[in-house]
């Protein structure tokens, strides 16, 4: 079934990654197009940097793999980031939105002195 190579290695690393998690769901869902795209960069990336360019089967494994694998750990970093910049403009709000109370007679006054 499996011939000799790195792209087959691969294949076979990810089935039984696969095997041994007890799922072939993925934690994170790509659209078609974009999956297709990551696809053909994984190819482009194997043809141009290694020793033997991976197919499309292998390549769409080895995406599985990564978005399985290191995909919760990205997600859960931008989660986090997120979270950060949040709190950091939660806290700004009184800085950016305060108003000064009983300003009314203070803002007539300057009003009148214009006149």
């Amino acid at each position: 079934m499996y011939h000799r190579g790195a792209p087959n290695r691969a294949l076979r690393i990810i089935h039984q990654f696969n095997c041994l998690t007890g799922t072939d769901r993925m934690p994170i869902e790509i659209p078609k197009p974009l999956r297709a795209t990551a696809v053909s960069s994984i190819q482009r990336y194997f043809a141009e940097n290694m020793e033997e360019p991976i197919g499309n089967i292998a390549a769409d494994g080895l995406l599985d793999y990564f978005l399985q694998e290191i995909g919760p750990l990205v997600y859960n970093q931008a989660i986090s980031d997120a979270q950060t910049r949040m709190q950091q403009r939660a806290a700004e709000l009184d800085i950016e939105l305060h108003e000064e109370p009983m300003q009314y007679w203070i803002k007539a006054d300057r009003g009148r002195k214009s006149r």
